[in-house]
């Protein structure tokens, strides 16, 4: 009897001890790790996020970044964390799905220790050409590309991220050939794209904005089926050249020990904060579209764009290493 009783008692204190983590949970302060310098897109993202997260929480989110490193030091210090929530990782997809493919020291061994939480945003590049190249729309593009095989050079913010993956992939679907030019981030690149040292550039709506506005480059279209913003209005490049789509997205993770009570928390606080109405004008304004979704659809997202990336990797030979 004495033996029943006492492992009811265990029973029940166990029954007692997840649930009561996961009400304790948040007891301080909460770190976004973002992977990128302060200012750039990331960045802001994580701050309007992390800052209604926070008051939705009852703690403040503070955000750290740590650029540099690929990503990988940003990755090293959430899976070097303790596993209760209180340091979460603010990713973008090539964090999660290129830098790994396209270096051995890109991380792929700190992603398996972590666990997805939600999908942030997910928005198209848009494909950006020299004001000084006689073309005016996409179609031309591609026939100007494959009238002068090697004699567009496009620019990237750097080899193996989504704006070179991304003109790779098209120059596979639309048996092009361009010279790739990469440079140290995109502000430099725009900027020898409007005097025409370069000819064209895959980048995100925010970025190219200014300088679309401008009329220093012509936006011939846009890489996914939807867009915010002025980029709402540009032509789909899938409907010029099928099979052609991409998205990058942001997306919060946890060091892979984290309590499912404590994920859960998170997660349904992301998801409630996301729809804000407020926020979600601002950063749309921004040409940015707040997208949540269950930590299995993150999961699924990365791995689905992990098999579409490698083909590319693959078929251009593109290593760091």
């Amino acid at each position: 009897m004495r033996k029943h009783l006492i492992a009811s008692l265990l029973a029940l204190g166990v029954g007692f001890i997840a649930p009561a983590f996961g009400q304790a949970f948040p007891s301080k302060p909460i770190k976004f790790i973002v992977p990128f310098a302060a200012g750039g897109p990331a960045d802001v993202v994580a701050r309007e996020v992390g800052q209604k997260l926070g008051a939705e929480l009852g703690q403040s989110v503070v955000v750290d970044n740590q650029g540099g490193g690929a990503g990988v030091t940003a990755l090293s210090t959430v899976v070097r964390s303790d596993a209760d929530g209180h340091t979460l990782l603010f990713a973008a997809s090539g964090n999660m799905v290129l830098q790994p493919q396209v270096s051995k020291a890109g991380g792929k061994e700190l992603i398996a220790k972590l666990r997805p939480i939600g999908l942030v945003s997910t928005g198209p590049h848009v494909l950006v050409v020299s004001g000084k190249l006689p073309v005016s729309n996409l179609k031309e593009f591609i026939e100007y590309a494959r009238a002068n095989p090697g004699k567009v050079n496009y620019a990237s913010a750097g080899v193996g991220g989504v704006a070179h993956l991304g003109m790779e992939y098209l120059k596979a679907l639309t048996k092009t050939e361009m010279t790739h030019v990469p440079y140290r981030g995109t502000a430099a690149a725009i900027g020898d794209l409007a005097s025409g040292q370069v000819q064209a550039l895959f980048s995100s709506p925010p970025s190219l904005q200014a300088a679309i506005d401008k009329g220093l480059v012509k936006a011939l279209g846009m890489s996914a089926a939807g867009g915010t913003g002025a980029a709402r209005s540009l032509p789909v490049i899938g409907s010029v050249v099928p099979g052609f789509e991409f998205t990058t997205w942001y997306g919060v993770y946890a060091p892979a020990a984290t309590p499912t009570p404590v994920v859960d928390r998170i997660h349904a606080a992301l998801a409630k904060v996301l729809k804000d109405p407020a926020m979600v004008a601002r950063l749309e304004a921004q040409g940015v579209a707040l997208a949540d979704s269950t930590p299995e659809q993150l999961s699924a997202i990365a791995q689905r764009d992990t098999e579409k990336w490698a083909k590319v990797i693959r078929a251009a030979n593109i290593s760091l290493d």
